[in-house]
């Protein structure tokens, strides 16, 4: 085993067994990985594009508002901390009249923020935000391992070639296919039932998993980028860990708000909404 490998599988088992404890934990202390996942977003997406040299009062508002939004987060104004999001989007945007560099840093401030503000919202403070972050996590990392190894051993007809060459169509449905009966095994686990939207929901968020993986690619293409960071032993940067979590987790948070409330509302009413609860 090369030195790499085991440097990638001991970060990846410390990272999963962290991310899962801080989950089960819950309140403040998720509130705190929710953030410090948004922090390290922003940093990388911003040292890719270069904000710093090209824009730097765009970026400076950026990470004003990152900061804002954290805040906002940890104090569980989740209002609030959408306001600073689109403030500091607007500012970043008309900071300068740079154009598209602006763009690039209005985008890291819409990345960044609303994966802090996603992740905390769906796990909540109680028993229902527990669940329903797992069963977001079970459905990510399910999709993420079967797409890989599906599409390693069956290959065919390239995903996405121009964006990442090594994505096949076979991996993608396979891993949608895990995703799917991963969201259906947690919601039966939990004896909620869930109804017939069960696997609908799955099947985003599987899907959006799988955009988040190719958005990520692409931003790093874009930038001439291998990883987002080196801050990771093994695995390259926070994005490249987390680029499908955060976007199954966007899309979530939009179901969440949209579905109808079935039973009562309480701390955990997003968590509630997206399980059928």
């Amino acid at each position: 085993m090369s030195r790499e490998l085991r440097l990638r599988i001991i970060s990846g088992v410390i990272l999963g067994v962290l991310v899962l404890a801080l989950t089960w934990a819950g309140g403040i202390w998720f509130r705190f990985l929710a953030v410090a996942i948004m922090v390290l977003i922003h940093y990388e997406f911003s040292t890719m594009s270069g904000a710093a040299e090209k824009t730097p009062l765009a970026n400076t508002i950026g990470w004003l508002a990152v900061v804002a939004t954290g805040l906002f987060v940890l104090t569980s104004l989740p209002a609030m901390a959408l306001a600073a999001i689109t403030i500091g989007t607007a500012g970043t945007v008309f900071a300068g009249a740079r154009g598209r560099d602006n763009v690039w840093a209005a985008v890291a401030v819409i990345y960044a923020g609303f994966s802090g503000l996603a992740l905390a919202e769906i796990r909540g403070e109680g028993l229902f935000g527990l669940m329903a972050m797992m069963f977001v996590i079970a459905i990510v990392w399910s999709t993420d391992i079967l797409a890989y190894f599906c599409g390693r051993a069956l290959g065919g007809p390239k995903l996405a070639p121009r964006i990442s060459p090594g994505k096949t169509w076979s991996g993608a449905i396979f891993g949608a296919a895990a995703g799917v009966a991963a969201g259906i095994a947690v919601a039966l686990a939990i004896r909620q039932g869930g109804g017939w939207f069960i696997p609908l929901v799955a099947l985003a968020l599987a899907v959006a998993s799988e955009l988040g993986d190719l958005f990520e690619s692409w931003i790093k293409r874009r930038f001439h980028a291998k990883d987002s960071s080196r801050l990771i032993p093994g695995h390259g940067g926070v994005m490249d860990r987390v680029d499908g979590l955060v976007f199954a987790a966007f899309a979530a948070f939009v179901i969440g708000n949209l579905m109808p409330l079935t039973g009562s509302p309480g701390a955990d009413e997003l968590a509630a909404r997206l399980l059928g609860l």
